[in-house]
């Protein structure tokens, strides 16, 4: 038994019938020579000849996008802007023997004022958790502090998973101040410098730590020494 495929037939307005009724039981459509040419040649001119407007619009969006990219390079003194170009330039800083306390952190390189100097690493843990590691770290011997406090419920611990910042010492009278900032979501602790800062001059910020009846000594030497940390 053979089964004849039907015919199509063409509409008046260009378009098939299909005698089936349905377009997916005919199987394919050959599309004539004259027809395949038409559509080429059509296709070709959209192509070579953009619409009109577009000619006239395009500069104008180059131009918006220069605008808003200088007024977002121009606001986004920006932290975040600042970050990332410390991510990828890291100021050069090494640690080596302190007058102030133990070891301490200082510049290899000239650095200006309000830039980032390096960021505050280590694990973000919970109160609860720092009140626990900061009695077995004394129960280890380990005199030193290297807790930040982010905010109410964040605290950065730097003791065995740090890096150089953990070796800045307190002054009265700093070089540099730290700020939380937000990157992706995150809440970190950067060093910023408040004035010029010379090579070989050590860095160094206020703690503020909070008032307490014992009382940690302050060794910084500045002229307006406090006299304790707390």
């Amino acid at each position: 038994t053979s089964f004849s495929t039907p015919k199509k037939k063409k509409r008046d307005d260009g378009m098939r019938e299909h005698v089936t009724g349905c377009a997916r039981s005919e199987g394919y459509y050959k599309i004539d020579k004259k027809d395949k040419l038409k559509y080429l040649n059509n296709s070709r001119a959209f192509a070579e000849e953009p619409p009109a407007d577009t000619q006239v619009r395009n500069p104008r969006r180059r131009s918006e996008q220069r605008r808003l990219l200088s007024s977002f390079t121009g606001s986004c003194d920006s932290d975040l802007l600042k970050f990332n170009q410390l991510k990828f330039r890291k100021k050069k800083l090494k640690f080596c023997k302190s007058h102030i306390h133990d070891w301490g952190l200082f510049a290899m390189e000239p650095i200006a004022a309000d830039e980032m100097v390096i960021e505050y690493v280590g694990q973000n843990i919970r109160q609860v958790i720092a009140d626990m590691r900061e009695k077995r770290y004394e129960d280890e011997g380990i005199g030193s502090s290297y807790m930040f406090r982010v905010d109410h419920d964040t605290i950065i611990d730097a003791t065995k998973c740090g890096n150089f910042a953990r070796f800045i010492n307190h002054s009265c009278n700093p070089n540099c101040y730290a700020k939380v900032i937000t990157v992706e979501s995150q809440k970190k602790i950067v060093i910023y410098s408040k004035q010029h800062i010379n090579v070989n001059e050590e860095i160094t910020y206020d703690y503020k730590f909070p008032i307490e009846d014992v009382k940690i000594p302050c060794l910084c030497g500045s002229e307006n020494c406090r006299g304790t940390l707390n």
